[in-house]
């Protein structure tokens, strides 16, 4: 059987990685070991990051709902207990966008669980 060397697959490779080092500085974005290096650094900043992302908009989800709550004179922690005592299930998604787009509604449900 005939050698096969390595010379294509190893080039693919290492285009593919300098394709998604393009943009780096200096030898990141040349030279394949330092690229990839970079690259593998990146990618797991890029997981993290989309982690990140879902965490900051919980945070600001809690934030704007319990500024509209204390403005109808309770807490935050006390409009979700109580939300969840009358069986009211709304996720902390929608109740942020009735607070900040629609007061009315917002102040009606404060109203009826208290």
């Amino acid at each position: 059987m005939a050698r096969v060397k390595g010379a294509l697959n190893a080039r693919k490779r290492h285009k593919k990685v300098l394709k998604l080092a393009k943009g780096f500085r200096g030898a990141k974005s040349k030279q394949y070991r330092a690229a990839k290096q970079s690259v593998m650094r990146s990618m797991a900043a890029a997981f993290a990051g989309r982690k990140q992302t879902k965490r900051d908009y919980r945070k600001l989800w809690i934030t704007r709902i319990n500024a509209a709550a204390r403005a109808n004179g309770t807490s935050y922690s006390k409009l979700m207990n109580a939300l969840k005592v009358n069986g009211i299930n709304i996720n902390r998604k929608m109740l942020a966008d009735m607070a900040v787009n629609d007061g009315s509604a917002f102040a009606g449900l404060v109203s009826k669980v208290q």
